[in-house]
């Protein structure tokens, strides 16, 4: 038996982003189930997970237990996988990042409120309130406080359940352009740079449409990821691999990337790559043979 997420659009759902990074990050595995946000079926999928489950994620344990928040998440796995770092080794390390959680659990509401999570374009000319710039001050002094200790590049060196719940804030930070120090901006480069994170926004250019819930009436940007391989969709090979990177099945669906053709087993595996190449492992191992 294994661990079952429900997740909402990769794109938008910053709470989705903290309960799915942690299964990624410290190899824990988890079969996940995506529904998409602001549609009819979105409380259907939902009360089909379980009668009880009201917002995303939701997480479904092996011995049959249910978690509907993601602290909940998080102090579940971190108490379930001791040997795996999701929370500091050290104790002064542990209560601060414990901390640290809560406060991003619980606050930030104007930040949050007025910058959504959009991981599908970046925003030009937005000018924060005096609200959002008091909630920018207070989170630069608290991943300063851990980077002091650490001195990076995530908070408290290592990777851990504090990065977690701070990435929708730095995926916040480089979409809206916030103003914030070097080392702020720093910190928010190492997301960027992360491989699951680069991941989950790849999935979420494969699978759910735009929102226009997201809109903000400015110009758009490009989100500020890393230099990509390039990469489209075609319709037809032939490709230099006869089987998909990820699941070994017959090439069906093909793409152009780096000037070479590849195959893929569908049209999600196809389009995830496409989205970001360099961040899945498996395609580079063919794509650098």
């Amino acid at each position: 038996m294994t661990y079952t997420l429900l997740i909402g659009d990769r794109s938008y759902s910053s709470w989705s982003l903290r309960g799915w990074l942690p299964f990624e990050v410290f190899d824990i595995p988890v079969r996940v189930e995506a529904t998409i946000l602001y549609r009819p079926a979105f409380a259907e999928d939902m009360a089909r997970f379980a009668p009880i489950v009201r917002t995303v994620p939701a997480l479904k344990t092996p011995e049959g237990g249910l978690l509907r928040d993601t602290v909940a998440i998080a102090w579940h796995l971190a108490e379930t996988f001791p040997d795996r770092g999701l929370l500091p080794a050290d104790a002064a390390d542990r209560a601060m990042a414990q901390s640290m959680i809560a406060e991003m659990h619980s606050g930030f509401t104007a930040l949050r409120g007025a910058c959504p999570m959009n991981l599908r374009t970046a925003w030009e000319g937005f000018a924060p309130s005096d609200a959002v710039l008091a909630d920018l001050a207070r989170i630069e002094a608290l991943w300063s406080a851990a980077l002091d200790r650490s001195d990076g590049p995530f908070l408290f060196g290592d990777y851990t359940l504090a990065d977690a719940f701070y990435a929708p804030v730095a995926m916040r930070i480089a979409g809206y352009a916030l103003p914030v120090s070097d080392r702020a901006r720093a910190y928010v480069a190492a997301h960027l740079s992360h491989g699951p994170l680069r991941r989950w926004r790849a999935m979420g250019f494969a699978y759910g449409p735009e929102q226009d819930t997201y809109e903000m009436g400015l110009p758009r940007l490009p989100f500020p990821v890393p230099a990509q391989i390039p990469a489209r969709a075609v319709e037809t090979g032939p490709s230099g691999n006869a089987t998909c990177p990820y699941s070994a099945r017959p090439v069906t669906h093909f793409a152009e990337i780096g000037g070479r053709v590849f195959g893929f087993g569908n049209a999600f595996c196809r389009d995830k790559t496409v989205a970001d190449p360099a961040a899945w492992p498996a395609f580079l191992e063919i794509y650098d043979s």
